[in-house]
């Protein structure tokens, strides 16, 4: 009997057949640790445990990454507070993370990499999007232009207007577009930053996976 998944473009159930019929590779969006795990943070691991668990029972070779997200404003925030550095913070969520997930009986991922080993990475992202119309710098920032990518919310199967109403949009004066998202933006002395072709600044939220799933 073949593996059937559900196709979230299609919204159809298929079968599952991977480009190489030996290996199959997953990468899932981890949590950002800033803080303790919650139950929605525990019901993807378990989904996506369960998950790893078929696949390896079907293929031969089978690798499953989850990322750490380890650079965002809600770490610099709670660093600010606890009066703690950035990197204690981080490392001490992910220990608790890990303790969290091993508690629910979920196998450790092969790969769970984090955001600051993969900032070139992001940064040769952001200038390919560039290049290809995608993606603009203003003000210190870089910006991907969703009327760029005609393609845009096909996966949600919303129309940009119903995306917008009611999220959290940024209003931002060198925006070209009201749904215009942050690829990159500028840090100051006291963040996280690392030296980029648009200045000194840290990642945005949207481009993490994206450069680590490559």
């Amino acid at each position: 009997m073949s593996l059937r998944l559900t196709n979230t473009l299609t919204r159809k159930k298929e079968p599952f057949v991977p480009a190489d019929p030996t290996s199959v590779t997953k990468y899932v969006c981890g949590p950002t640790v800033y803080n303790f795990a919650h139950i929605g943070n525990a019901r993807p691991a378990v989904v996506f445990d369960v998950l790893y668990r078929l696949l390896k029972l079907r293929f031969k070779g089978v690798v499953y990454a989850r990322n750490f997200t380890d650079v965002d404003d809600k770490i610099n925030t709670a660093a600010k507070e606890t009066g703690q550095s950035i990197s204690a913070v981080t490392q001490r969520y992910i220990d608790a993370y890990h303790a969290d997930m091993a508690a629910l009986g979920d196998l450790t991922p092969d790969l769970e990499p984090r955001v600051t080993g993969h900032i070139p990475e992001i940064i040769d992202v952001v200038k390919r999007l560039i290049a290809r119309g995608n993606a603009y710098a203003a003000e210190g920032h870089v910006l991907f232009h969703v009327p760029s990518y005609p393609a845009y919310g096909a996966l949600s199967g919303r129309n940009r207007d119903e995306m917008i109403a009611g999220a959290r949009v940024e209003v931002a004066p060198f925006k070209r577009d009201p749904a215009d998202f942050v690829l990159w933006k500028p840090s100051t002395p006291d963040l996280p930053g690392w030296e980029s072709p648009w200045g000194r600044g840290r990642t945005g939220w949207h481009i993490l996976c994206t450069a680590m799933i490559e």
